[in-house]
């Protein structure tokens, strides 16, 4: 099974800036994973539920790249090859972009957005937008 790993959260004052990682581990070739990508889930909600995951970005294996709603013209998506990462960066934060960040990766051919489709999920990397 591989674990994912993410990093780069914290607190960030509003209209600030944030590049999240995630790594997996063992090594995963991380153009050869069908979709990745990144959800978050809000203050107040069950930590444990994917159901409950907000979807900000995923990436295909061919680059189609989907945002959702929240995160169109703010957040971006990309991945490094050379060291099997997938970034995310986001610009203007705003406070109700305060969430756990979760990198996850989807093995299944078809792409589906829906979070309970995703097979491997991160523990999560706290992002606060405060002032």
């Amino acid at each position: 099974q591989v674990q994912l790993v993410e990093s780069g959260g914290g607190v960030v004052q509003p209209g600030g800036s944030l590049r999240l990682s995630c790594s997996a581990s063992p090594s995963e070739d991380i153009y050869s994973i069908n979709t990745v990508g990144w959800y978050r889930q809000a203050p107040g909600n069950q930590r444990d539920l994917v159901s409950q995951r907000e979807l900000v970005a995923t990436i295909t294996w061919n680059n189609r790249i989907t945002y959702g709603d929240s995160a169109k013209g703010r957040f971006t998506i990309s991945r490094d090859g050379s060291h099997n990462m997938l970034y995310r960066r986001v610009f203007r934060l705003e406070p109700g972009d305060t969430a756990a960040y979760y990198c996850a990766f989807r093995y299944g051919l078809e792409y589906v957005s829906d979070p309970g489709e995703f097979d491997d999920w991160g523990q999560g990397t706290q992002v606060t937008v405060s002032a």
